[in-house]
């Protein structure tokens, strides 16, 4: 059951084989995940490839994960139009050790072998470079879709770019490792990873590529810069709200890829009635991440707010009255949305009135000039973010409940 589940959804194995071979051959392998840490925040599109880690995991495999904190400086080019920004190694380090405290709800981090590309990366000298891109030819690094698309538009093209799908191909080499998994997107580097590793002298790794999770939007990719995820830390009733809104035609994929229940369950789920197979994904989620616990409140709560009725648990934010004693004891709107958290400027508080996103109370407002008491009061954004908002000596902010 757990092979089914290791290679369950897989789009390519190279070559699968050699990898069913060695999976019968009793030796314990070395799977390998390298992760650079861009962004500290985990979502379900990473946890396609997290569980599968988790079913070689259960087989008795080493899990190698690889923080990429010295490639993360250079920015992972794949699927980009432009150059990315560079990171320093601080940034990297400290989005790593987030990164370690969520895949801890999948892996278990004490069976498995976490490390750092600094390590042998960082000692590389010069000479060392230029014996690592001998490797390769500058026409194979081209055939990359991003490069030859980049070099076709005439949009820039660094030379330390060129150099990521190389730096990544050596990690391979470094851990020797037996099986590499990774996104579609990533088939290019993972595949110089095996190359490197005859040139090495060592037994090229298998490579799995897994389907990037299509994100609520059901158009693009999942990302947290396209707000269109979920993330495996957010609270309970927000993953089971937003699982709500799944796109009917990939409410399959999410079911395959994301969970274990059996896919012709989920196909007689979905087929049957596309509702309550969103209800049973959302409370599978939650359960996943949160524990059964989780479940019944997540449920009320959507079912409230899903009447259009204002939630009992929320965060709470409580802002100084002394600060308006001056303005008569009053706030003005764009300021209070942007103290509750509801938007990062006052602009775009007021793009937010302006469109009637904004409720008080669980009362549209449309005047963006609106001065109000600074009495207690709940002010919410679109169907699901609500804050409490209570008015009090001194300013504190309180996670959420």
């Amino acid at each position: 059951m757990n092979k089914e589940l290791a290679l369950r959804g897989a789009v390519q194995i190279f070559s699968e084989d050699s990898l069913l071979q060695r999976l019968a051959s009793g030796k314990r392998l070395k799977i390998k995940l390298g992760a650079d840490p861009s962004r500290p925040d985990l979502h379900l599109g990473h946890t396609v490839i997290l569980r599968r880690l988790k079913a070689f995991q259960d087989m008795g495999h080493e899990i190698i994960f690889i923080i990429g904190d010295f490639t993360g400086m250079i920015g992972d080019p794949s699927g980009k139009s432009k150059t990315r920004p560079k990171l320093t190694l601080e940034q990297t380090r400290e989005n790593g050790e987030s990164y370690l405290q969520q895949v801890a709800k999948i892996l278990d981090t004490q069976k498995s072998t976490i490390v750092y590309n600094s390590e042998w990366l960082n000692k590389m000298n010069f000479a060392d470079v230029i014996n690592l891109a001998s490797k390769y030819t500058l026409a194979r690094t081209l055939e990359r879709d991003d490069f030859t698309n980049r070099f076709r538009e005439n949009q820039p093209i660094s030379l330390h770019e060129l150099l990521y799908p190389l730096a990544q191909g050596y990690d391979s080499v470094a851990v020797q490792a037996d099986v590499e998994v990774g996104g579609t997107d990533q088939t290019f580097n993972l595949l110089v990873g095996r190359e490197l590793q005859r040139d090495y002298g060592q037994t090229p790794q298998e490579v799995i590529t897994f389907p990037l999770l299509v994100g609520l939007d059901g158009k693009e990719k999942m990302s947290k810069s396209l707000d269109n995820y979920i993330g495996i830390a957010e609270p309970p009733e927000i993953m089971y709200e937003k699982a709500m809104k799944i796109p009917d035609t990939i409410l399959l994929d999410y079911f395959v890829l994301t969970t274990d229940i059996p896919t012709e369950q989920a196909k007689t789920a979905v087929q049957s009635d596309v509702i309550a197979a969103h209800k049973m994904y959302a409370a599978e989620i939650v359960k996943m991440y949160h524990g059964e616990s989780a479940v019944a409140d997540a449920v009320n709560r959507y079912n409230t707010v899903a009447a259009g009725a204002i939630p009992t648990n929320m965060q709470v934010v409580e802002i100084s009255q002394a600060d308006y004693l001056e303005n008569g004891g009053k706030i003005g709107l764009l300021d209070l949305i942007r103290l509750a958290g509801l938007a990062p400027s006052n602009g775009e508080a007021r793009r937010l009135v302006q469109g009637k996103g904004i409720k008080i109370d669980n009362k549209i407002v449309e005047d963006v000039q609106l001065q109000l008491n600074c009495e207690n009061l709940v002010i919410s954004r679109g169907k699901n973010k609500f804050v409490q908002v209570n008015f009090v000596g001194t300013t504190t902010f309180q996670s959420e409940l």
